[in-house]
């Protein structure tokens, strides 16, 4: 069994400190590279991952196990041309060596980007990375800093903030005060955590990207969409402008009962209008219309009664508006005088007609899905032809063909009834051998 101990040297500090070429194979040779880089240059890390090495190659040595250790280098001018330079150095080691595994040893994490490189092309059994013991926390801490550098995404979420902080606090400081300064920096700080947090950034792509597909493909909703926006910012007006008129009333409850009573139908046309064009595009698509896009409408109107109803029963209760007055009316044999509805009454008759609206929402879409569910089951059903021109259905049922003789096969020989009784009961044996009389036992 022969073992690889291979050094990795991605950018050929061994080539550029002693001017040897690479692969450098053998003890002796890796032995003579140790002074040599040491002599070249005291400090580098590299000598104790040459003379680490040795040692492994030593200890397998000990194990009765043949080794074979070597240095392999990469090219400085490109990571590209180092990692091929490494690649065809293996390839010349392995057809000369031929070793079963190998063992890998480097000294940085540059250098472990060469370890698929040597997994692609033998077995590595091993991986043993050479850190200096003095300066084993500042070479980590210089990795991660590199590493957290190289990620571009990090970098414009931490650093980008820190930098505007340090642009903008002495200019607020100078001018507002440093109190001022710093609570307007904390709080944009806090808008920008919360805005990551709740991955705000990535609603508004997807809002903008599904925005952008309904522009290009036409649907009715789009249209929708800009007038529920309409009526809705017309029912926050109206809600506002009653309640600016209530004047000087204290409290919050009333004044929110107000804009309430008053924005909500508004703001269930406004659905109702954005609820109507998403079922006209489901309704238009080739897709049966799911069940929710059917009972949306009803629920909204439903709910807009609901608030609109208690919403008035406490404004009455309050005299911030008048009881409901019917009118009254003569139709023929029909006739009604004037009727106050009080307050208790006006709510009934809300909630009731919700219920109502809500009960009639959920009747039409369970019948809907219903008719739909019955028609993919129709034509899901493929018929099978019979011997006698009829037609099996894919429920099990059978169809006599209209056009053949319901006596006759196409021979001209009778056909037996299906309701044979001995028919029903199995039939015979068509396998059955023929006795002495010549009759076929069943």
């Amino acid at each position: 069994m022969t073992t690889l101990v291979v050094c990795l040297d991605r950018t050929d500090d061994v080539g550029r400190k002693t001017g040897l070429r690479s692969p450098v194979v053998g003890w002796e040779a890796v032995r003579a590279l140790v002074t040599d880089v040491g002599l070249a240059d005291p400090e580098d890390s590299g000598v104790n991952t040459l003379l680490e090495s040795l040692r492994v190659a030593q200890n397998l040595r000990d194990e009765n196990e043949e080794v074979v250790v070597a240095v392999v280098s990469g090219d400085h001018e490109s990571m590209v041309s180092a990692d091929r330079a490494v690649a065809e150095q293996l390839d010349d080691l392995i057809a000369d060596y031929e070793p079963d595994s190998a063992i890998v040893v480097t000294d940085s994490a540059e250098d472990e980007r060469l370890i698929p490189i040597v997994e692609s092309r033998v077995r590595v059994d091993s991986v043993d990375r050479v850190v200096v013991r003095q300066a084993r926390d500042i070479e980590s801490t210089y990795y991660l800093l590199k590493q957290f550098l190289a990620d571009e995404e990090l970098r414009q979420t931490v650093l980008v903030p820190i930098g505007l902080t340090l642009l903008v606090f002495p200019v607020l400081a100078t001018t507002v005060g440093p109190a001022m300064g710093a609570a307007a920096i904390t709080t944009v700080i806090g808008l920008f955590l919360l805005y990551k947090g709740f991955n705000v950034d990535e609603f508004l792509t997807r809002f903008a990207h599904q925005t952008r597909e309904s522009l290009y493909s036409g649907q009715v909703s789009v249209v929708t969409y800009v007038v529920a926006a309409g009526l809705t910012f017309v029912g926050l007006f109206v809600g506002a402008l009653a309640v600016s008129n209530l004047g000087d009333t204290p409290g919050f409850v009333i004044p929110a009962t107000r804009f309430a009573f008053d924005s909500v139908p508004w703001l269930a046309m406004a659905a109702l209008t954005a609820s109507a064009g998403r079922l006209l595009d489901e309704a238009i698509g080739d897709d049966p219309i799911r069940t929710s896009f059917l009972n949306l409408p009803f629920i909204v109107v439903a709910v807009g009664l609901v608030v609109r109803g208690f919403a008035a029963y406490f404004l009455e209760q309050q005299d911030v508006i008048d009881s409901f007055v019917v009118p009254a009316y003569e139709l023929g044999i029909l006739s009604n005088e004037q009727f106050v509805m009080g307050a208790g009454e006006r709510l009934a008759l809300f909630v009731v007609t919700a219920i109502v609206v809500s009960l009639v929402g959920a009747r039409i879409a369970s019948s809907v899905s219903g008719s739909n569910d019955a028609a993919e089951r129709s034509d899901g059903g493929s018929d099978t032809t019979l011997a006698n021109g009829g037609t099996a259905t894919a429920s099990g049922g059978r169809e006599p063909d209209p056009s053949a003789d319901a006596g006759a096969n196409s021979e001209g020989d009778p056909v037996p009834d299906v309701t044979d009784p001995e028919r029903t009961d199995g039939g015979a044996d068509a396998n059955a051998n023929p006795d002495s009389d010549g009759d076929r036992d069943r």
